[in-house]
């Protein structure tokens, strides 16, 4: 290519389907770029690992057709969005995985057979993704993957990854001397409770597409009752 695709990600309006010459992409060549994405998780940790990517692709499977998304965008995007997650939790933090992740797959979406306009997508998609991130998702394929790798962060299996995450950092199960809204991120109080407070009961309201609110709306009930019955037995009550 004459420019890189991911130089103008964030400086103009996206479309999938603006007369730019959209393509459909070979499963052959999806098949492929999934074997050397999965290389990646390779000792990753179970809150961010190869099943997280699999369950975000199949949420965008679902909600991408509702929402008019190009499926080649979006099952790239979805399978490379959080390959540059293990830089993040090595630096503790100090490095954004969405931004890294979207220079490392620079190499791997070169060679796909998809316009300029589609990679381009491709880039703004994966460092648009993150709940914490700069850059908020303009196409319909970046709010896409943004809603379903939130919904993948509430429910029963965000729950889960909630106590999984604390687990992998040290965290204990629960701190009641303190604002948990106050502690530190990746520290001895980065419980699975502080992250509902900060992030996951916040979730639900940050959902973009009509069928990820759908889905949400229920994650979201079912995360408020969890956590109410969990800090009832936490001190002794039921």
């Amino acid at each position: 290519m004459s420019r890189r695709a991911s130089d103008s990600c964030d400086s103009v309006e996206l479309k999938a389907d603006d007369g730019c010459g959209v393509r459909a992409l070979p499963e052959l060549y999806f098949e492929s770029l999934q074997s050397r994405a999965r290389e990646f998780f390779k000792g990753a940790r179970g809150s961010h690992d190869w099943d997280h990517t699999l369950r975000v692709l199949r949420l965008c499977e679902q909600i991408g057709p509702t929402e008019g998304a190009d499926p080649a965008v979006l099952r790239v995007a979805a399978c490379l969005h959080d390959i540059g997650r293990g830089a993040q939790d090595e630096a503790r933090g100090a490095i954004c995985h969405a931004e890294r992740g979207a220079r490392m797959a620079e190499e791997l979406v070169e060679p796909l057979p998809l316009s300029i306009e589609q990679k381009t997508n491709i880039f703004h998609c994966i460092r648009s993704h993150r709940f914490r991130g700069e850059h908020p998702p303009r196409t319909i394929e970046a709010r896409v993957l943004f809603d379903a790798d939130k919904l993948d962060a509430i429910g029963a299996v965000g729950i889960a990854r909630a106590f999984q995450f604390a687990g992998e950092v040290g965290a204990r199960l629960h701190n009641p001397d303190i604002d948990v809204t106050k502690a530190a991120a990746y520290s001895e109080d980065d419980t699975g409770y502080r992250e509902f407070m900060v992030k996951l009961r916040r979730v639900r309201d940050r959902i973009l597409t009509a069928e990820g609110r759908r889905l949400a709306e229920a994650r979201h009930r079912f995360m408020e009752q969890f956590f109410e019955q969990f800090i009832s037995e936490f001190e002794g009550k039921r």
